[in-house]
């Protein structure tokens, strides 16, 4: 396991070296999105019609975060669950999209996709979104502001602390670390 520090968008060699169980510190931008926006982007990208962003090279962070206090430029931030989002991501990947960062196992159609569009799946810590909201550091709605916490955002962050659970190649780390542990 090795800590990387590495900037977003991801190119493909810097998405070839990493390996599942390497801590990493995202910095640059990043993009989120939950159900609701997966849904809306999968059926504008279905019927040939552009999206919010252009998703190549591009991290999704499945997030939906609560409100800013004042003074603060976003509320909590811990990841949400990464499977419901799953139906729709190999067409997300099929267009460029390298990261996804949320918390959770994947399926196998996911995984098959990772390996085949070149990405990685990272894992934030669930439970810590007060602490993770602290290296967000510009948070934009960018569109579906109509869906409120799940509208899409553009982040800013510095140093934000992920471990890699899934690389390129299909190594997973869930299952890894449960045979390691037999």
């Amino acid at each position: 396991m090795v800590d990387r520090y590495i900037n977003t968008p991801l190119d493909e060699n810097t998405v070839r070296e990493l390996k599942a169980g390497d801590y990493v510190y995202l910095s640059g931008t990043i993009y989120t999105a939950r159900d609701a926006a997966h849904k809306r982007m999968f059926e504008s990208m279905s019927e040939g019609k552009d999206i919010p962003f252009d998703l190549t090279n591009n991290v999704i962070y499945y997030l939906g975060p609560t409100p800013a206090r004042e003074g603060q430029v976003i509320g909590s931030a811990g990841p949400t669950t990464s499977s419901r989002m799953d139906k729709y991501t190999p067409l997300l990947l099929e267009h460029g999209l390298k990261g996804m960062i949320g918390k959770g196992k994947r399926s196998k159609e996911v995984i098959d996709s990772m390996v085949k569009n070149c990405a990685v799946y990272f894992a934030a810590v669930g439970g810590a979104g007060a602490l993770l909201s602290k290296c967000i550091k510009e948070s934009e709605v960018i569109a579906y502001d109509d869906l409120g916490t799940e509208a899409i955002r553009k982040l800013r962050v510095e140093n934000f602390p992920a471990i890699v659970v899934i690389d390129c190649n299909g190594n997973n780390l869930y299952e890894t670390r449960v045979k390691r542990s037999k």
